[in-house]
């Protein structure tokens, strides 16, 4: 963790700009003195994690990292240097260095880039120390670093200066991590079992693979509008056409839609398609590796949030089997055995008896999901696959064969939203050209031409995953929001108007 202590030239100053003076006195200091205030090259031989994880005293060693606490002896002093994995403490001492050396040294403040040299020892009390013989200044920070104590604890400036937030906060750090290594994880895991990684166009002439509000924009060179892609199941599909069997691609999609601390307009999604198989393999896949990554990175599968305090405030269970349950058999749970039952009025005037608020434009299948998210979805903790939803709600998957009104998939909700759909894919183009247009309404040009004609060329019964990566990440974290686990979530411009 991070100690942040002051540099003695900055205790007395109370204000950011008067610190900002101070620094860039020594800036021109530097100037005067022959030294780059901004460096270049510095070879490095160690990240400071390896250096601490196998230290040995009376090495040599040659590390680079930010100045993060400094103690002042007068004539020796102590500092640690930290990288993003790590920190180490170091000791100069002005004989040994030189007064040259030693006078560039007392330029240097908080949030300086310094490479350092020297041979590595313990102090009396066993803290693992390099013996500096030689520094090399390599970026002179400007403005000071959060607080000393209690680091940068605003969430509004974490977000919005993600920079500092790393700086400071060593949760922070290590979500991003972590989330680096479960992104790497999953393509591994994929791989290892056949699949594929392929990248399909961001760019789309029509906007599919999802109901969503897409972004537009324009395309002067072919003068066409175009849309960033709100899913990449379209392009997948055509694929599997081409005679793929098993395709992946971890990347982002676009909705320009609402934001909240579970949705980001621009968000990681896996999508998987796996020709042969069909949604309860599909549940299989997903279970197997979700449960790989929580005893990788969480030691088990027991994924505890706490609080600021470290206090558990709730515990998930990601134990296999994990239960599978049938959309209508938990409607009726919550809503009343008769739900499926009673007119669409009935069903209006029920909302208002278990309180779930409806808007008058709402399609009787809307009103049904409303309970769902609002009863079901958002008391779910523990996994549940939720299955053969409303085939209104999922136009891309195939019908179940026994009854026509609901469609072969399944939704995953774990921590109170949906983490992964998977489906039994539609392959039948004249099926598949009716949903499209019933979907569509109106708006033809929604419907994709190319795609349906890549259907009638055959596309083999498949399995198909989307994966929200963003949530996973929450869901193993802890975190709060998505914002959290994004490095650069979307915010309001703060000198924009209200």
């Amino acid at each position: 963790m991070f100690v942040i202590c002051l540099m003695p030239e900055e205790e007395n100053k109370t204000t950011e700009e008067e610190l900002i003076a101070v620094r860039r006195e020594k800036l021109s200091r530097l100037r005067e003195l022959g030294v780059d205030p901004f460096g270049g090259k510095y070879d490095v031989e160690s990240d400071i994690y390896e250096l601490r994880d196998s230290f040995k005293e009376g090495e040599r060693a040659r590390i680079a990292g930010r100045i993060t606490a400094h103690r002042d002896m007068g004539k020796s002093h102590f500092f640690d240097v930290s990288d993003f994995r790590g920190r180490i403490q170091c000791y100069l001492n002005a004989k040994e260095v030189g007064e040259e050396q030693f006078e560039i040294f007392k330029q240097l403040d908080l949030g300086d880039w310094i490479g350092v040299e020297g041979e590595t020892f313990n102090t009396k009390v066993g803290e693992p120390t390099v013996k500096v013989e030689s520094f090399t200044v390599l970026s002179k920070s400007l403005r000071p670093l959060p607080d000393k104590y209690h680091g940068l604890t605003d969430k509004e400036t974490r977000y919005r200066q993600r920079y500092l937030d790393l700086i400071s906060n060593e949760q922070s750090r290590d979500i991003f991590i972590k989330r680096s290594m479960m992104v790497r994880e999953m393509r591994e895991f994929l791989q290892d079992r056949g699949f594929i990684e392929v990248e399909t166009p961001m760019l789309q002439d029509v906007p599919g693979g999802a109901a969503a509000r897409p972004f537009e924009t324009h395309h002067n060179a072919l003068n066409m509008p175009l849309y960033m892609r709100i899913a990449p199941e379209l392009f997948l599909k055509r694929l599997l056409v081409g005679g793929m069997t098993k395709v992946f691609e971890l990347n982002r999609n676009f909705r320009n839609e609402g934001i909240s601390r579970r949705h980001n307009p621009e968000f990681t999604m896996l999508e998987a398609y796996w020709a042969y198989a069909d949604f309860e393999a599909m549940a299989d896949l997903v279970e197997e590796m979700i449960c790989a990554l929580a005893e990788k990175f969480c030691g088990g599968l027991t994924i505890e949030t706490k609080d600021d305090e470290g206090e558990t405030i709730k515990s998930i269970n990601l134990s296999r089997p994990w239960k599978r349950a049938p959309y209508k058999e938990l409607i009726r749970g919550v809503a009343g055995d008769d739900w499926f039952d009673i007119s669409d009025e009935q069903r209006r005037g029920k909302c208002q008896e278990i309180g779930v608020e409806i808007s008058s434009n709402m399609e009787d299948y809307e009103v049904t999901q409303q309970v769902f998210e609002k009863l079901v979805e958002e008391k779910t903790f523990d996994p549940l696959y939720v299955t053969h939803v409303p085939k209104e709600l999922v136009p891309l998957a195939k019908q179940n064969s026994l009854d026509d009104s609901i469609v072969d998939v399944y939704e995953l909700i774990i921590n109170g939203q949906e983490i992964s759909p998977g489906y039994s894919e539609l392959n039948d183009p004249d099926v598949q050209r009716a949903r499209l247009e019933e979907q569509a309404g109106e708006e033809t040009q929604k419907v994709d031409e190319e795609f349906l004609r890549a259907l009638e060329h055959g596309m083999p019964p498949a399995g198909g995953i989307g994966l929200g990566v963003d949530r996973l990440v929450m869901m193993l974290t802890g975190a709060d929001s998505i914002r959290d686990v994004v490095l650069f979530p979307q915010l309001k411009r703060s000198d924009a108007e209200d």
